[in-house]
């Protein structure tokens, strides 16, 4: 893609009025805009069943990233460890599930592609909910050894393939179901699932320490939250049973048939997986996608997990729990409306210019916020999280449409999977343990703010490099 605020723009509207006499990359006539959304309550249904499912899906996702900070130091890994030893090997397995969530891209973008959005994020919704029910019956070291922190590591790969394969599910299922002038606003519900998975896994953490004692909390009382993701399966079932898949992939659907039909019977072989035709037709896009995600899941996984260990865990500021708890859900909180009014406004004013101010802003911030949690204070600690995060919902409230308008159907799955997950890896999955590493190295959070700024200036130039998306139709041949 070619940057450029004027040009850009210019060009997506001659694509636009070309879009009723070009043909698509399927070889068939491009379909018409006004079947590519989905109107009154169908779409609200939509909406709120993606922010129902991604919600407790990243519920069951950041429960793992809580109790890495606070319980499995000492229940997974010897107790002859030092503390911040044990830490680092915690966080390790946190970042286990980041490295699981590409594989997720590949196989569920070739799955979603082929047989649908709906079908992909059911699925999605089961593997996980499944592999965090497991986590909440799993013996620690002190009953299986080192078995128990490889079953551990096994049962948030899964997690990592679910998270990998559910957030293009969600988000294409409302994008593409969307009007044009309202994908950004309607894409945010699919966002808005990760603050809300936030305050519930902090909410019921919150909940089990004040009622049970300290002892009983690390016994058995950690394992209730993860116990109680089974609903996810309840989820899943609904969105199976109630939704349609998205009008795009419908109208594709039918196209790739006789498409399909045809290429094999002049080729006599299969066509070439989704997931191939998007690496090799967007590679620049996947690449820059990915960039554009780094400094978002730096900043964001720094405020939700490392914050937690760095206040009240071992080595840390030595302060409650319960306070570093309450700083977080402050600032997913914050976070929620905040992504809903980024995304709106980048539907009337294109998603670059809002990314690129994020990342700035959040690299400035990263300075001001270690200062305020050594202050030991809940408002300032509060204050420091909340405002990283509305920072962060000017990256993360346009992505969604962002990432969905980059790419065409027959590869928009693949696509943008695969470019949200890459950039989570190198992102959010590496960031709790850098961050430890940072403070083990030099026994200051100023390094931890510099590598914040760094991330966040990588994602300041991968958006610069990005075209702007917010007028490209979704039914183009070519949309970015």
């Amino acid at each position: 893609m070619a940057h450029g605020c004027g040009k850009c723009e210019t060009g997506s509207k001659r694509r636009g009025s070309a879009a009723g006499t070009r043909r698509t990359a399927s070889g068939g006539l491009p379909m018409h805009p006004k079947k590519s959304s989905t109107e009154g309550s169908s779409l609200r249904r939509v909406a709120m069943t993606a922010l129902a499912g991604t919600s407790i899906e990243w519920y069951d996702f950041f429960l793992y990233g809580t109790a890495a900070a606070l319980i499995f130091p000492t229940l997974f890994f010897p107790a002859s460890l030092p503390p911040l030893v044990a830490l680092f090997a915690s966080f390790s397995t946190f970042a286990v599930g980041f490295l699981a969530r590409p594989l997720g891209a590949i196989l569920f973008g070739n799955f979603g592609d082929r047989h649908g959005r709906k079908r992909a994020l059911v699925i999605a919704l089961l593997l996980m909910g499944g592999a965090t029910t497991l986590i909440g019956v799993l013996p620690g070291y002190a009953t299986l050894g080192w078995v128990a922190p490889l079953l551990l590591m096994l049962l948030r790969f899964v997690q990592g393939l679910a998270i990998g394969g559910q957030w293009a599910g969600a988000v294409l299922l409302v994008t593409e179901s969307a009007p044009p002038g309202r994908r950004g606003f309607y894409g945010s519900f699919a966002q808005v699932g990760v603050p809300v998975g936030v305050v519930l896994a902090n909410c019921a953490f919150l909940a089990m320490s004040s009622l049970l004692s300290a002892a009983a909390f690390a016994d058995w009382g950690w394992r209730v939250p993860f116990l109680a993701s089974v609903l996810l399966i309840g989820v899943a079932l609904y969105a199976q049973l109630t939704l349609e898949d998205t009008p795009a992939f419908r109208e594709l659907q039918a196209a790739a048939a006789a498409r399909n039909a045809a290429l094999q019977a002049a080729t006599a072989r299969a066509p070439q997986a989704p997931v191939v035709q998007a690496l090799r037709t967007y590679p620049r896009q996947i690449l820059l996608a990915a960039g554009a995600f780094i400094g978002t899941q730096v900043s964001f996984y720094t405020c939700v997990a490392f914050v937690i260990a760095y206040g009240s865990g071992p080595g840390g500021l030595g302060l409650p729990r319960t306070t570093m708890l309450t700083g977080v859900l402050v600032g997913a909180v914050a976070m929620i409306p905040a992504l809903l009014g980024f995304a709106a406004l980048s539907d009337r004013y294109g998603r670059r210019r809002l990314y690129m101010a994020g990342a700035l802003l959040s690299a400035v911030w990263g300075f001001a916020l270690f200062p305020l949690l050594q202050t030991g204070s809940v408002w300032w600690i509060s204050v420091g999280i909340s405002v990283a995060q509305v920072l962060g919902a000017m990256m993360y409230g346009p992505q969604a449409a962002l990432l969905a308008e980059m790419f065409e159907t027959r590869v928009r799955y693949s696509g943008a999977s695969l470019g949200y997950q890459f950039g989570a890896i190198f992102g959010g999955g590496l960031a709790p343990s850098i961050a430890t590493a940072i403070l083990v190295q030099t026994g200051s959070a100023l390094g931890i703010s510099i590598y914040i700024a760094v991330a966040c200036l990588v994602t300041f130039v991968s958006a610069y490099l990005l075209q702007e998306t917010y007028r490209n139709d979704l039914q183009a041949a070519d949309p970015g």
